[in-house]
């Protein structure tokens, strides 16, 4: 929402908002830099919405209960979703919108990476501020650019991906998130149809793969001469990788395989556009990644500690994997968000956590984030966590997150990796930082 903000402001029109998290007299930074950006932030309480108001934009986060959604309606002002919304925007430019269950945020910024590089100053609407952004005193989620082509993430989770009609749309992979994989399957097969001139298919994933129908535009890992696009030959040194796309050598300051597939997708796009494999290499050779995607905040006492978005059973897994390399034992953290969502992934969670995770590693939970609303609670942290203990693995349930770092202090040891993994919760960046602050 608040990259869609950004970008209406950009183009010259006249934008407030409301968000649970604004409070009179209370610090919020995403409303501080909004309000940089000429955006007026309102608490939610139906005060934003006056007589000029034309539209109103709501998340799927958002019931019938609101009072800005019930002021609106007695005042007869329109209201529509986020996606339909974002769709709009994406009509009025050439569009590149990048789908998938794992690595949307990511491979949108490497896109935006590439092709800022190479002159061609695209705009982005992303759902994760770009670091490079953010050093402007920026979100870091969305820009405008001058330039023909726009690149945003197509959501699968609340099914607005079938709104977009891109000229190019990118499959990165389908893994059960938010919904069954049949209904994800649907989805992106709208995608595909709804694309009009490039779908490119991530065709080492065997899901994805599945909606390839043209060679030509598929990219692969370690599976040479089978897709236009694929990459080889993966090293991962510390927290930095290097592999190779079509023989030309890329280095990448993060880690993982996942990663890989990412800089994949986006050179693969970046090509199709007219920008070379080589200059693609010289763009993500300086890439500084995004907001809480595997995020070092630095190694003390010789424990390093990560900060990382991931959230479902496949990045969650990913995560870890990416910090093994690196160390003799991973200690995770996990927040799951959401009561639906961590009992629909309940099973997927514990399956995930017992492949990827070593004998010495350990994986804690505190419990699951709550952000208001009608959830039922029926479910809790502490059952994913009984039934990995009962499966063998090292898995700890601490429900007050604020007293985290004292039960785990005895497990970090020297060459540990402290990973702390989570996402929606606004309050997480700050509580990393204190864990990191007070280690």
């Amino acid at each position: 929402m608040s990259a869609l903000a950004q970008y209406l402001q950009g183009v010259d029109k006249k934008v407030s908002g409301s968000d649970r998290q604004f409070q009179k007299n209370a610090v919020n930074e995403t409303q501080i830099k909004l309000e940089a950006e000429g955006i007026k932030c309102f608490p939610q309480d139906g005060s934003g919405i006056t007589a000029q108001t034309d539209l109103i934009v709501v998340s799927t986060a958002i019931e019938d209960t609101v009072l800005e959604v019930i002021k609106a309606k007695e005042m007869n002002i329109p209201i529509i979703r986020r996606s339909a919304l974002l769709a709009m925007i994406a009509e009025s430019k050439k569009t590149i919108a990048v789908g998938g269950t794992s690595g949307k945020s990511t491979t949108v910024a490497m896109i935006y990476e590439i092709l800022s590089y190479a002159g061609l100053d695209p705009g982005i609407i992303s759902g994760a501020g770009l670091t490079r952004l953010i050093k402007q005193g920026k979100i870091g989620n969305a820009a405008v650019g001058s330039g023909d082509w726009l690149v945003i993430e197509a959501d699968e989770s609340d099914g607005s991906i079938v709104q977009y009609k891109p000229e190019i749309g990118v499959l990165l992979n389908i893994d059960k998130d938010h919904q069954e994989i049949h209904q994800l399957l649907d989805l992106f097969e709208t995608f595909k149809r709804n694309t009009s001139s490039y779908f490119v298919v991530n065709a080492s994933h065997p899901l994805s793969k599945n909606l390839s129908s043209n060679d030509n535009w598929n990219f692969s890992t370690d599976i040479k001469g089978a897709s236009a696009y694929h990459a080889t030959n993966y090293k991962q040194e510390g927290f930095s990788s290097a592999f190779k796309i079509n023989d030309v050598a890329f280095s990448l300051q993060s880690p993982g395989k996942h990663n890989m597939e990412n800089a994949l997708a986006a050179t693969a796009v970046a090509n199709l556009v007219g920008v070379s494999i080589d200059k693609s290499a010289e763009a993500l050779h300086n890439y500084e990644g995004i907001y809480r995607r595997h995020q070092i905040l630095g190694s003390k006492k010789g424990i390093w500690v990560v900060d990382d978005y991931a959230h479902n059973p496949a990045k969650c897994a990913a995560a870890i994997a990416a910090c093994q390399p690196v160390s003799q034992k991973v200690v995770a953290w996990f927040q799951p968000h959401g009561y639906g969502p961590t009992k629909f992934l309940k099973n997927d969670f514990i399956d995930e956590f017992t492949k990827v995770l070593r004998p010495e590693d350990e994986i804690w939970m505190s419990e699951i984030y709550y952000a208001g609303g009608t959830a039922v609670k029926e479910i809790s942290a502490k059952d994913l966590i009984d039934v990995l203990a009962e499966r063998g693995v090292r898995a700890y349930f601490v429900e007050d997150r604020r007293v985290l770092l004292n039960e785990m202090r005895p497990h970090l040891t020297p060459g540990t990796v402290l990973l702390m993994m989570g996402a929606r919760d606004p309050g997480l960046e700050a509580f990393t930082q204190s864990v990191w602050g007070e280690l």
